[in-house]
C-alpha cells in the first residue's frame, strides 16, 4: 500500500509541478484598461456632452449605447445584478438628463455616468463582484423613485383626462 505524505504521488515518481517564473507584478488587465480608456474619452475629454449638444437627443442616446460596453464587461465578469443595475441606472440617468436642452447638457458635464460605472466596476471586482449595503439601499431607493414618478404621471394624466371631458 502506497502513502501519501503531502504529496501527490503517479506511479512511483512524486509529482512536480512544473517550475514557473516569479510574477513581477506587472500583469495588465487590458479588458479594464480599455474600458477606463473608453470612460475618459466619453467623460473626462467631454465626448459624451458634446455629442449631446451637436446631436440633440441622439448624441445622449449614442453616448448610452457607447457607455454600455462597461456594463457588458461587468455582466462578462458575474458582477452581481444589483450593481450592473446601478450602471444602468446611471446611464439612465445621465441619457434622461441628457435630452434636456442646456439643463441636460450641463448636467452630462458634472455627473460623469462611464466614470461611475468604472469605479463600480473596478472597486467591486476586488470584492468578488458581490453587491453592498449602500449598493441594495441605492437600487431599492431608484426603484421607490421610478414607482413615485409613475404614480405622479398617471395622476396627472387622469387629472388632466377628468378636466378635458
Amino acid at each position: 500500500m502506497l502513502l501519501l505524505t503531502g504529496m501527490a504521488m503517479i506511479g512511483s515518481a512524486p509529482y512536480k509541478a512544473p517550475s514557473m517564473p516569479a510574477p513581477s507584478g506587472t500583469r495588465r488587465d487590458t479588458e479594464l484598461d480599455r474600458v477606463r480608456s473608453l470612460a475618459k474619452v466619453l467623460d473626462q475629454y467631454f465626448l459624451d456632452p458634446v455629442l449631446g449638444l451637436i446631436i440633440p437627443g441622439g448624441g445622449d442616446v449614442l453616448g448610452a449605447m457607447l457607455g454600455t460596453y462597461v456594463v457588458m464587461i461587468a455582466a462578462r465578469r458575474k458582477v452581481s445584478p444589483v450593481i450592473i443595475a446601478r450602471m444602468l441606472m446611471n446611464l439612465a440617468a445621465d441619457t434622461a438628463f441628457g435630452i434636456i436642452p442646456l439643463f441636460g447638457d450641463i448636467f452630462d458635464f458634472k455627473f460623469k455616468a462611464n466614470l461611475r460605472n468604472v469605479a463600480l466596476l473596478e472597486e467591486r471586482s476586488r470584492h468578488g463582484g458581490r453587491a453592498t449595503v449602500r449598493d441594495w439601499l441605492i437600487l431599492i431607493s431608484a426603484i421607490c423613485a421610478f414607482i413615485g414618478v409613475l404614480a405622479l404621471v398617471i395622476w396627472g394624466v387622469v387629472a388632466l383626462v377628468r378636466r378635458i371631458f
